[in-house]
């Protein structure tokens, strides 16, 4: 009776362990961690698919890129938006693909080459924030649709802005709930409504 004892409590000890490390990437993942899939409230079904939350470190790298566009453009910075649309290009063909379903893979094939030319776009015209504003745009549904299939690794708002464009209206990604409107900038920083929370 005391081995048996033992063996189950030396089992919720490795078990805790294993959840400990499996944290890592939600941090800051080293290289090693880049692109590793790891569990955040993911549950698989009997036939392998995912359903819930996923987080890639690789695909962590693309959105934060991407929000780092966002937050430039909001500060009428034209060469940071650059930057970080230079990162993005490079990030979204290095995504890892281990862990994603083919819901996920399909989405990201889909959406990959138009979210690395549009990033390349707003990398060019560091000198012409109009310009990225526009790639920045078609941007963001694409990559609105690629984090809505394969989850985002912390609660995302997608926000609307009615006046951009001669009140066409464009929507964006944000972190946080508070409106900084990388269309209109500094101008109109709060303008904008969150349509929905992605989770």
């Amino acid at each position: 009776m005391r081995l048996i004892i033992m063996a189950t409590a030396l089992a919720a000890v490795a078990f805790t362990a294993c959840n400990n490390n499996g944290n890592k990437a939600t941090d800051a993942p080293d290289k090693a961690d880049h692109g590793n899939m790891v569990d955040s409230g993911m549950h698989q079904k009997n036939d392998g698919e995912y359903t819930g939350m996923l987080e890639s470190a690789s695909m962590n790298t693309v959105v934060n890129a991407y929000l780092q566009v966002k937050n430039a453009l909001a500060n009428d910075d034209a060469k940071a938006a650059a930057t970080a649309g230079n990162e993005v290009a490079t990030a979204i063909t290095n995504v890892d693909l281990t862990g994603f379903n083919a819901a996920q893979k399909k989405m990201y094939d889909e959406v990959k080459e138009e979210i690395k030319e549009h990033g390349i776009h707003i990398g060019n015209n560091g000198g012409k924030i109009a310009h990225q504003r526009e790639h920045f745009e078609t941007m963001s549904k694409d990559m609105y649709d690629l984090v809505k299939v394969v989850g985002p690794s912390q609660t995302m708002y997608y926000t609307h802005c009615p006046m951009y464009n001669n009140n066409k209206g464009a929507n964006w990604l944000s972190e946080v709930k508070e409106i900084r409107n990388p269309y209109l900038g500094k101008k109109m920083p709060d303008c904008g409504t969150v349509k929905e929370e992605l989770k």
